[in-house]
């Protein structure tokens, strides 16, 4: 595959690359998009689009943070539908669970690492050579911008098959622990507000303190407290990523 590198800012893609990445990517992905452009458009990272794209103006491209809005809803639907159907026995409480663990961005993440979508991202020359390629939120965003892509491309049933193969080992593993496990396991913020209610009769409460870093790779820091008192500070790429950081850090200072 010919270098990002080589690409001066402000050049298009060049076919041969254009041609490495869709051969690459549709093998991967067991489907041969009709409309290419959805495909490419899933790949396209803000920085990559930034720097080749964004001054040329009968250029009728974008970058994939629309398809990620899409793909979002998509994936929460369908992980919902899965759940319910693989678990028939499953309490509604089990489920959202389950389902706000398969859907966060560290597990998407963890996919889209598992399928080698690292290899097929299109990224800028400086978010490339900091280490773009595995990042949480960029992983996360383009699985998301994939599934929006193959549901416009080749509709539900197609995008259903793919998110079960997908996530198969993480549901398996679902089955493999006990129910103490897999909340502490998915869901550090359920796991210890249960664990503060029983010992305390009170919930954490959490606070953003600040946020940092350009608009599309934001870093937040939360504080967590309990009974009024500082435990734990949190990052991560999203709001609810720093708490989930913060809950597990409590954890393992006090001892659950």
């Amino acid at each position: 595959m010919e270098s990002l590198e080589s690409l001066s800012p402000n050049q298009g893609l060049a076919s041969n690359l254009k041609e490495a990445v869709l051969s690459l990517s549709q093998s991967q992905l067991s489907h041969q998009f009709r409309n290419t452009e959805l495909l490419l458009q899933a790949l396209t990272h803000s920085s990559f689009f930034n720097e080749r794209y964004s001054n040329k103006k009968n250029e009728v491209r974008a970058d994939n943070e629309r398809l990620e809005f899409l793909g979002d809803a998509v994936i929460g639907l369908l992980v919902a539908q899965i759940l319910m159907e693989r678990f028939p026995k499953a309490a509604e409480g089990k489920l959202s669970r389950w389902r706000s663990s398969l859907v966060s961005r560290k597990t998407l993440a963890e996919i889209a690492l598992a399928l080698g979508m690292n290899d097929w991202l299109l990224l800028g020359r400086g978010e490339r050579q900091t280490g773009g390629a595995v990042k949480t939120s960029i992983l996360a965003g383009v699985f998301e911008a994939i599934v929006g892509a193959l549901y416009l491309d080749a509709g539900m049933e197609k995008v259903s098959q793919f998110l079960r193969d997908s996530y198969n080992p993480w549901l398996i593993s679902l089955t493999q622990l006990k129910d103490s496990e897999a909340r502490k396991l998915f869901d550090m913020k359920t796991h210890l507000q249960e664990k503060t209610q029983e010992l305390y009769r009170m919930v954490p409460s959490y606070q953003l303190l600040e946020t940092w870093g350009p608009e599309h790779e934001k870093t937040f820091k939360v504080e967590i407290k309990i009974i009024g008192k500082h435990v734990a500070f949190g990052e991560g790429k999203s709001k609810k990523e720093a708490e989930q950081k913060a809950a597990q850090i409590a954890l393992e200072i006090l001892g659950f």
